[in-house]
């Protein structure tokens, strides 16, 4: 079997090691692909895995996040437009299937599409043609679709919240990607691969793991799976002086995690002011928490925590998140 590493997919677990199978398999089959799981899976490296490891490997990988679709744009954005086909449109554009015309089509995300882009998407899928906005003619295009999913699109199509003729258009292959904490192992072994990673990419000295350190990813949940595990791992080796990584920062921010117990001292105070400390000490320790999974990225952690983006940016200001304040938005 072909070396998977440098496709970023690392692991020895045989949770994993199946799932490097499937994806040689579904590489020789030019059919489309659902990748299902978790946030933080692996879903977009495995698509990568697959278009590289197939036909058509010479040709585009074209990746978009379908909640960055705007809705009033969405047909221009994935078929193109002619020039002037409105306002803005002062150059022709192939739109993001053009640009992928012989390679691979990646949707992530692809349960965040409005009605409209669903409704296009079938349209598209019936038989590879599209039309530009502003254009006359029918198009067709040689392209593999491959999408991805941390949502149940079954449950979603059963709710009428995702069209169930575009489920069975796009469910033809599928393949799950584990969540972390089911890949026994694992998680040490991509941490040593991401801190060698880190020594190369910033010529920094290699700082293994503490006993500390590894004994913290090997118990812990990992709710933000791989992706989660990078962050920490990046912010540790950036930040620590350590010679030998404990993960001290991080360990102190997950243990936020742990549920809101009321003290002694809380039954000398009333229910009001009580309750208004435990919720404030849970918004705390929450936010905190999810930031610390996202890297700081505070739109992500927001989307997580099914929060409005300025919603949760305001918890980070009341809280006076300053480790957090000023990262990705």
């Amino acid at each position: 079997m072909e070396d998977h590493s440098r496709f970023n997919l690392v692991g020895s677990s045989p949770q994993f090691l199946k799932i490097v199978d499937q994806i040689h398999r579904l590489a020789k089959l030019d059919a489309t692909v659902l990748i299902a799981g978790e946030t933080g899976t692996g879903k977009e490296l495995a698509a990568r895995a697959i278009h590289y490891l197939g036909a058509r490997s010479e040709k585009p990988f074209v990746p978009v996040n379908c909640g960055s679709l705007t809705d009033s744009l969405v047909e221009s954005e994935l078929f193109g437009h002619e020039r002037g086909a409105f306002t803005d449109a002062k150059t022709a554009s192939a739109g993001l299937i053009g640009e992928a015309a012989g390679g691979t089509f990646f949707l992530d995300e692809v349960d965040t599409l409005s009605a409209k882009a669903q409704a296009a998407l079938l349209r598209f899928l019936q038989d590879h043609t599209y039309r530009r906005v502003g254009g006359g003619g029918l198009r067709q295009v040689d392209v593999r679709v491959i999408v991805a999913s941390n949502a149940d699109l079954v449950d979603l199509a059963q709710k009428r919240q995702f069209r169930q003729d575009l489920l069975y258009r796009l469910n033809v292959l599928s393949l799950h990607m584990p969540a972390l904490r089911d890949r026994q192992g694992d998680a040490a072994v991509l941490a040593g691969a991401v801190l060698q990673r880190l020594s190369h990419q910033y010529r920094m000295p290699l700082k293994p793991l503490h006993a500390d350190g590894l004994a913290f990813i090997q118990q812990y949940r990992w709710p933000g799976n791989v992706r989660e595990l990078e962050n920490i791992i990046h912010r540790e080796f950036l930040m620590s002086d350590d010679a030998e990584l404990r993960l001290r920062e991080s360990r102190d921010l997950l243990m936020d995690e742990a549920p809101v117990e009321i003290s002694n001292d809380g039954i000398d105070h009333p229910f009001r002011d009580a309750k208004a400390n435990a919720v404030a000490e849970f918004e705390r320790s929450y936010v905190r928490a999810m930031l610390a999974r996202t890297g700081g990225n505070i739109s992500q952690a927001a989307r997580l925590s099914k929060q409005e983006r300025s919603a949760f940016g305001k918890l980070v200001r009341k809280y006076k998140l300053g480790g957090f304040e000023g990262q990705v938005a």
